[in-house]
């Protein structure tokens, strides 16, 4: 008995698979949607993803995606540029400023091999305190003190966003490490 396959739609489906979170199943239910449902929705998505593919960049100051050299943020003259937050991906800078919270300014690090000094001290420039915001883990912890030992000479004070216990979540599905570091960092009421 011959295998029922048609190429073209293997292959999208595999594309869609190679990206984060996609299982197989909701690749079929992706492919099967642009090529047999909504031919339109499958066009705009390879016109989007050709668009972002060419326009999209690193912006030269802090990492961050741009259409420009440098990007919406580092553009902005009304940014606290006292307040310098490090963060691991563009994507943790979307969740920021989702939040409408903070009105600093960012740096990208996503792993220290990556990390050029000198472009980070200039970065660093004019900045009286560096906020960490990576999620909690040994090799970012490994990270904090590496940047707080190579920018130690200059007047910057160092903090770290809170971890610990999200609300709305029971003990029992809280990991080991964020319930350690919830304890370690209560406050008193």
């Amino acid at each position: 008995m011959k295998k029922y396959k048609i190429e073209a739609f293997e292959n999208l489906v595999s594309a869609f698979q190679e990206l984060p979170s996609i299982g197989k199943k909701s690749a079929i239910r992706m492919a099967y949607n642009i090529v047999m449902e909504d031919s339109f929705a499958g066009m705009k998505l390879a016109h989007a993803i050709e668009e972002g593919v060419n326009n999209i960049q690193r912006c030269k100051k802090c990492h961050n995606m741009s259409e420009d050299e440098l990007c919406f943020i580092c553009s902005d003259e009304f940014r606290d540029t006292s307040t310098l937050c490090i963060v691991q991906s563009a994507k943790d800078i979307i969740t920021i400023e989702e939040s409408g919270q903070y009105k600093g300014i960012y740096y990208i690090v996503t792993q220290l091999s990556d990390l050029d000094e000198y472009h980070l001290r200039d970065a660093v420039k004019g900045v009286e305190e560096v906020i960490f915001a990576f999620p909690p883990s040994l090799a970012t912890d490994t990270m904090i003190l590496y940047i707080e030992d190579k920018l130690a000479n200059k007047e910057i004070c160092f903090s770290k966003i809170a971890q610990g216990v999200p609300t709305g979540v029971e003990l029992d599905n809280i990991d080991v490490v964020s319930l350690t570091r919830a304890m370690e960092s209560r406050v008193k009421i």
